[in-house]
């Protein structure tokens, strides 16, 4: 090679380390308090560094749940589909990091031609046959490719948050559903007990009109309330078989075959310890992800500024080409080797600097984005704290309620049974006691469903080691 074209070749090589895009740094978050505010006695603030990791949820204590949220990674279809995105994102790395090599082109062709002669009716056949093979490469002189392959990896990067988030997202819906699934359980067990009470209430009413000493307004009252009951009882049934097989679809069941077994007791809602509010951005991968994005964004401000620059190509083509007939046969080799200058576009009627514009104003809309999941993140698990420590001064309360409705009804029946007052007493004494236990369930089934959210609001069991 001549020594000019020595000193280009290395001139580009030099160039090469050039980098249009702007120094990326990991944006601040905004101010961290030094704790939580809703803390309570129900959420102590600990680290959860030695608490469990991918099985976050059995902090729950749930044998039923450990055994379903087992079956998602392997059964769910939604987080199938997340995967394949992820597995998408991956790949585009590979495609944008192909970019620094050198593309070689393989070339065959076979043609035949025939040629007749008028006069003598002859004619003569040809054949051409040719090969060869191209090579092309494009120096990174102001880091187009680098910044392609940043935002692409940073894009996988936030698509492996977004998987984690989906994951957890699906997780932590399982448990909301199983505990949902739980205090249906327990009020259904209230209702039939109720049912059962109230079938021997009737049968006391009936007994004491056919003897006189009852109303036969008393016994359609006791009627209504038993009708009332199990009518009820029913629609809880309903509703328990609908939230069944939603935890089917989620674990990737057939929701004809899929079944849980009813549980007697409800839970006892544990205690859940609380990370430090500095470590929660951390732990969370939708703020992760939030952040690869503006990553991603600011690799395209390179990309989109190296347009303004010429691309140099260099390229080098190579080949054999033969010809034959019935008279004779002959070959000859071709190769060409030079860079190729790009034409650099001198107006274009503002098109990359509307480009350039466009990508100014992606970042810093994942960067407002970027603030406002991280401000998302601490509501979030201010709500949870607030729900589960208000929630079990609510639980506390309403079973001082229970302990006094279930006393007025055994009271109003004792009355009753002496004929000190009419069944309307009953009555109301025995809707209060059902409505204080129906409440007391919710209250505890909340409770339940509150401790997984928080758990989901702190980023489960994952952490940003990136």
């Amino acid at each position: 090679m001549p020594p000019r074209g020595c000193l280009a070749v290395l001139l580009v090589l030099l160039l090469s380390g050039c980098n249009l895009a702007p120094d990326y740094r990991k944006p601040p978050p905004p101010a961290v308090p030094a704790t939580f505010k809703e803390i309570g006695p129900w959420t102590p603030a600990r680290p959860m560094d030695a608490g469990p990791r991918g099985a976050w949820w059995s902090v729950m204590d749930d044998t039923g749940l450990n055994r379903l949220e087992e079956r998602i990674e392997q059964g769910s279809p939604q987080l199938a589909a997340a995967v394949a995105r992820y597995d998408q994102a991956r790949a585009l790395v590979r495609r944008a990091r192909a970019e620094f090599f050198p593309q070689i082109d393989a070339t065959a062709s076979v043609q035949r031609e025939r040629t007749l002669f008028t006069r003598g009716g002859t004619y003569f056949d040809y054949r051409e046959y040719a090969a060869g093979g191209a090579i092309s490469w494009e120096p990174d002189i102001w880091g187009r490719i680098r910044n392609l392959v940043a935002a692409a990896r940073a894009d996988a990067q936030a698509s492996a948050a977004d998987l984690a988030a989906v994951r957890l997202s699906l997780e932590a819906e399982l448990g909301d559903d199983y505990f949902q699934l739980r205090g249906l359980d327990a009020r259904i067990g209230l209702l039939r007990q109720t049912v059962t009470a109230y079938a021997a209430a009737l049968d006391l009413t009936t007994k004491r009109f056919a003897g006189g000493a009852a109303s036969e307004l008393d016994v359609g009252r006791a009627q209504t309330q038993l009708a009332s009951a199990q009518s009820e009882l029913d629609q809880q049934v309903g509703d328990r078989a609908v939230i069944e097989h939603a935890i089917a679809v989620l674990i990737g069941a057939q929701p004809s075959t899929f079944s849980i077994a009813p549980a007697q007791v409800l839970a006892a809602p544990p205690v859940i310890p609380v990370t430090t509010p500095s470590r929660l951005l951390e732990r969370r991968p939708d703020v992760a992800a939030a952040e690869r994005h503006m990553a991603a964004a600011n690799a395209r401000i390179g990309v989109a500024r190296a347009a303004f620059f010429p691309n140099i190509t260099l390229g080098a083509t190579a080949g054999s080409q033969t010809m034959t007939s019935t008279l004779f046969s002959a070959g000859t080799g071709v190769w060409a080797l030079g860079p190729a200058l790009a034409t650099l576009a001198i107006f274009d009627g503002g098109r990359r600097f509307a480009d350039l514009a466009q990508v100014h104003a992606e970042y810093a809309e994942v960067a407002a984005q970027y603030r406002l999941v991280a401000l998302d993140a601490f509501r979030d698990v201010e709500d949870r704290l607030a729900l589960l420590n208000h929630l079990a001064e609510a639980s506390a309360r309403q079973g001082e309620a229970v302990t006094a409705a279930a006393r007025t009804n055994r009271l109003a029946t004792i009355q009753y049974r002496e004929g000190a007052v009419d069944y309307l007493q009953v009555v109301v004494a025995q809707t209060a006691e059902l409505q204080a236990r129906e409440d007391l369930i919710t209250v505890n089934t909340r409770r339940l469903v509150t401790g997984i959210d928080l758990v989901r609001a702190m980023g489960g069991g994952w952490t940003d080691h990136g």
